[in-house]
């Protein structure tokens, strides 16, 4: 996909993004984890990386982000969800640094995953801030949005 193409899909996530923060605030397990200070990271295919921190504690935002990258980065490097991909290390599925990442270095949160755009290509996502299945969960939604869009 070409840059400019793959530029608006991703402002149009991260627009759709910070209205379904509100949305999740509203629940206090969610609310709870980070404050509202969450983090979204993306990894195109050819490695260009997008990131945005949301909120208004910098230190709690930059944790986020930490994580957010950690999730997306071994989505990228894997291709499979976080959280899945450590039950196929720890079940001989998978070689533990058969992808360049060491057991120690694994996150297995859930909140990373391959998307695929409309013409095939793939977005290795991460987000933090929220419980697991909802960082999943908006990921899902904030692109679903972005590509109704077009």
């Amino acid at each position: 996909m070409e840059n400019q193409k793959l530029e608006a899909i991703i402002s149009k996530m991260v627009a759709e993004i910070e209205n379904l923060i509100p949305v999740y605030m509203q629940n206090a397990e969610d609310r709870n984890i980070a404050n509202g200070n969450v983090a979204v990271c993306i990894i195109a295919e050819n490695g260009m990386v997008f990131g945005r921190m949301l909120g208004t504690n910098k230190p709690r935002q930059r944790q986020s982000y930490k994580v957010a990258w950690t999730k997306a980065s071994q989505v990228w490097l894997t291709g499979v969800k976080t959280g899945e991909y450590e039950k196929m290390v720890f079940n001989g599925l998978a070689e533990e640094n058969g992808n360049g990442i060491e057991a120690p270095d694994l996150i297995g949160w859930q909140g990373g995953q391959p998307l695929t755009l409309p013409d095939g290509s793939k977005l290795s996502v991460g987000f933090s801030g929220f419980r697991g299945v909802i960082d999943l969960e908006i990921m899902v939604k904030a692109l679903d949005k972005a590509l109704s869009d077009n």
